[in-house]
């Protein structure tokens, strides 16, 4: 029997909890929260998908009258892969007046990712996030996010899939307008500013809950979409990654231990705004879409 974990709202608290069917249950007392059920992912997951047969048809809390947090409302580390789908390479090659070339694959470089900060920027289902006041071009990238379930170290590609405890949604917001710093050469080390760009409060918004691994046996040949105000903006597929997920993993394993609840954000195909010179906008409605995981709704605060 198939399952969801996610994290609910209970008189103002947050709970973890299992959604079997439309029906929400809370997990055994000893996962107190969907990162505690991480950090024992091996046998967590087991006793999970043991419980989940005996609940299938059991009454809990209908998912339509349920207020959904965050999946995971403190992940560790948030790993973003940059420039990572071949058709929004070529957007962004474009909007720049430059012909696009041979991806950073076939020119035989590696995965490349930027650190996003953790507790400040996750938001979940349903958040009205506020545009910094220090931006006016503010963009959207849906993105699969992998969340990793067990220590990696030097994983192999082979490999790398087996660290994934499960994937979810992730609209990694961007401050276009404060990616650089205009008094500094562009040759410097110091002249983009990521923190500005992709750190402010509610650049990720996440959720709505996270499909385990097994249940996704082609993380590579999703469909993922991304609607604003009932517009389709992004349409594409995971099969278009320049670095699939087992890459992007095994690579960033090799420079750093990738630990229980990191998220890796796997990146962002085309039909972002700054391709198209439109921004989000106060009031704007947001629906997220990836195959076999579900959506994802929020907004820009009025």
């Amino acid at each position: 029997m198939s399952y969801r974990l996610l994290t609910h709202v209970v008189a103002r608290m947050p709970k973890a909890g299992l959604l079997v069917g439309d029906q929400v249950h809370p997990l055994p007392k000893k996962y107190p929260s969907v990162l505690a059920a991480l950090q024992d992912w091996s046998r967590a997951s087991r006793e999970f998908a043991t419980l989940a047969k005996k609940l299938a048809g059991r009454k809990g809390v209908a998912i339509k009258k349920t207020k959904l947090a965050a999946p995971i409302l403190y992940p560790g580390n948030i790993y973003c892969a940059g420039a990572n789908y071949t058709d929004h390479v070529a957007e962004m090659e474009r909007a720049q007046g430059r012909t696009p070339g041979p991806n950073m694959k076939e020119l035989g470089e590696k995965p490349w990712h930027f650190v996003k900060s953790s507790a400040s920027a996750i938001v979940g289902p349903g958040a009205a996030v506020k545009l910094p006041a220090y931006a006016r071009s503010v963009d959207w990238e849906i993105e699969l996010a992998a969340v990793i379930g067990r220590k990696a170290k030097d994983v192999t590609v082979e490999r790398a899939l087996d660290c994934v405890a499960g994937y979810t949604i992730a609209n990694d917001l961007s401050a276009r307008d404060a990616m650089r710093r205009a008094k500094n050469p562009p040759g410097s080390p110091f002249h983009y500013d990521w923190v500005s760009q992709k750190c402010f409060d509610g650049a990720c918004p996440l959720g709505p809950w996270i499909v385990p691994a097994a249940g996704i046996r082609e993380p590579g040949n999703l469909g993922l979409k991304l609607w604003i105000n009932g517009e389709l903006m992004q349409d594409s597929n995971t099969g278009r990654m320049i670095f699939d997920t087992a890459e992007q993993i095994a690579m960033l394993s090799s420079r750093v231990t990738l630990q229980p609840g990191d998220l890796i954000l796997t990146g962002t195909p085309a039909g972002v705004g700054m391709g198209r010179g439109r921004f989000l906008q106060p009031g704007d409605q947001l629906k997220l879409w990836i195959e076999n995981v579900g959506e994802l709704e929020h907004s820009i605060a009025a």
